[in-house]
């Protein structure tokens, strides 16, 4: 792995699991990690069931903004983490691509959201055990 691994999470809106899996790891890797989300169609604003849900667990992710998936944010990642986008990530040699399926959080309340969240976090904390070994 290189010095700084970067990350890019997928999905299709950017508003909801993207989002929350890049404020968790922008909360666990501590500035050790460099982070990016994007989605295949963004949405207009980030979920707010997504933004209060992670409030719940001290994470502010209010002022995030859904970005259109480029094939640049792909080159310049080390891991690209897909949630639901199916074939609209576009595939580079040498890149690490997991797919991580998880419940679209979209149009759900907070009480919805939440076990999406936990997951999130659960794998997130996974990855940064993986991309930030101690030792």
């Amino acid at each position: 792995m290189v010095e700084k691994p970067s990350v890019l999470f997928v999905c299709v809106h950017n508003a909801g699991r993207s989002q929350m899996a890049a404020g968790f790891l922008e909360h666990l890797g501590a500035g050790r990690v460099e982070v990016r989300s994007a989605g295949s169609i963004p949405g207009e604003r980030v979920n707010p069931a997504a933004v209060e849900a992670m409030n719940e667990v001290g994470i502010d992710i209010s002022a995030a903004t859904p970005k259109m998936l480029t094939p640049d944010a792909v080159r310049a990642s080390d891991v690209v983490i897909t949630m639901g986008c199916g074939d609209a990530c576009p595939v580079f040699p040498g890149k690490q691509y997991l797919d991580w399926a998880l419940d679209d959080p979209a149009g759900r309340g907070v009480e919805a959201v939440r076990p999406i969240r936990d997951e999130i976090e659960r794998r997130v904390r996974a990855l940064v055990d993986e991309l930030l070994p101690t030792g």
